[in-house]
């Protein structure tokens, strides 16, 4: 069982790059492989959950030649996926079993998706449910709540749609089976989830509008889209966040992350660590393959407790369990509301989040949809967690997040079931030992 030991005591200085935007790239390898032509996908995250995606493709037929820093994929057009051999694993991710759901779901071939115990666990419901209105067969464990995923390709007609949650893997995986239905379909969301999928459907030119919360999309489209000969990945703003975080509440500190993705849906943590007091700089601003993108230098700042409600949430979900790590030694209190989509991810997070830093000293009271969290800073300084002997219950997340929390403890923190960061971020401890290189 892979572990990871935290040691505490200095400040987090130097300037580093994070892995590219993991929800980028899942979307770039499947749009590209419906491409015609050839394109190069650079900067992507090389994590276990993109590279799954990357197996699935070529499951399916399309030729990727892979490098450290480059994807050749060789797009097979609208039509030019064909069936697989055997199942595909999309191991941990929730992104990668969803998306390519929608995009199955319109083929004229028979494909089963499944993935790790986590994935196994995970709600598939509400995209099977919209896919089947659209003339999808599926059958899955449950009713199809569940996976595996058995997906027999059907003749799709258009949908008029509204999610009940904001989500962008909901979003997505209904845009990506519209391409293939007879008709306009219509997607709706409470409010606007992140707009990856919309800025790549730009950049390659696919047809569709936005009214609203809306997104009106015409399937079928006569003429494909062609391949980008160079598509550059952003840095994952959800990697930046640990060490964002990090370097504010570790004295002293002064940090500066290259080329992060900077997307308007995408920079909650960035909205809620400034009102909170933090000391960040958007610099170098500049646009990558439709995507905003700047550097971002922190320094280390006192910070105090903040409310964060429904409107925040789907701009700010995966950088929660680093946020409450944040929020625990920050002065007063933080309330946080409306985020029961927290209780379905690879763990549930309000839960082991909750229960990890309550075993640092954090003091944090869980509800339904947030919890409670009574910072234990001053108006002076940032507060200290206790050293603990952690756990991550496979959750990625969760793991960088404690590696954090024991940065501001006062002896090494051991935190066990750390294998599951290679599924985003497998350089993630050698990047932090970068920052406090004790040769200064």
């Amino acid at each position: 069982m892979a572990s990871l030991t935290i040691t505490p005591g200095r400040s987090l200085q130097g300037t580093i790059s994070v892995p590219g935007d993991k929800s980028i790239t899942h979307r770039a390898v499947i749009l590209t492989a419906l491409a015609n032509g050839v394109s190069r996908v650079t900067s992507y995250c090389r994590g276990e959950d993109c590279l799954n995606t990357v197996r699935a493709l070529k499951a399916l037929g399309v030729r990727i030649d892979e490098s450290d820093e480059e994807l050749c994929v060789h797009g097979k057009g609208l039509w030019g996926l064909t069936e697989p051999n055997g199942p595909i694993d999309c191991g941990n991710s929730g992104t990668g079993i969803r998306l390519l759901t929608g995009l199955l779901a319109g083929q004229d071939f028979f494909t089963v998706l499944t993935g790790d115990e986590s994935i196994r666990r995970r709600p598939m419901g509400r995209i099977v449910k919209p896919l089947r209105e659209m003339g999808a067969t599926i059958a899955g464990r449950k009713g199809g709540e569940l996976a595996p995923l058995a997906v027999m390709g059907s003749r799709l007609r258009a949908i008029t749609y509204a999610s009940p949650v904001a989500s962008a893997q909901i979003k997505s995986a209904l845009l990506l089976a519209a391409l293939f239905a007879e008709g306009t379909s219509r997607i709706t969301e409470p409010r606007l989830s992140r707009d990856h999928t919309e800025r790549l459907f730009q950049f390659f030119n696919i047809a569709f509008r936005r009214e609203g919360t809306t997104l009106l999309i015409e399937g079928r489209p006569l003429v494909g889209w062609n391949a980008a000969p160079r598509l550059v990945i952003p840095g994952d703003l959800s990697a930046a966040a640990f060490f964002i975080v990090g370097a504010t509440i570790i004295p002293g500190s002064d940090v500066t992350i290259r080329q992060v993705g900077v997307n308007p849906t995408r920079v909650g943590l960035l909205d809620v660590m400034m009102s909170m007091g933090a000391n960040i700089q958007l610099i170098n601003r500049r646009e990558e393959a439709g995507e905003p993108v700047a550097d971002i230098r922190v320094k280390s700042a006192r910070l105090h407790g903040v409310a964060i409600g429904p409107d925040l949430i789907p701009q700010t979900i995966d950088e929660f369990p680093v946020l409450c790590v944040a929020a625990a030694v920050a002065e007063g209190e933080t309330i946080i509301s409306g985020a029961e989509e927290l209780r379905v991810k690879e763990s549930d997070r309000i839960a082991t989040v909750s229960a990890e830093l309550c075993a640092m000293g954090a003091q944090i009271t869980e509800k339904p949809d947030g919890m409670v969290v009574r910072g234990l800073g001053t108006a002076e300084d940032n507060g200290r967690l206790q050293t603990a002997h952690g756990r991550s219950h496979g959750d990625h997340r969760v793991a960088m997040s404690l590696a954090i929390a024991g940065l501001t403890t006062s002896a090494p923190t051991v935190i066990d079931e750390t294998a599951c960061i290679e599924t985003s971020f497998p350089d993630f401890h050698r990047t932090l030992l970068e920052l406090l290189d004790e040769r200064r």
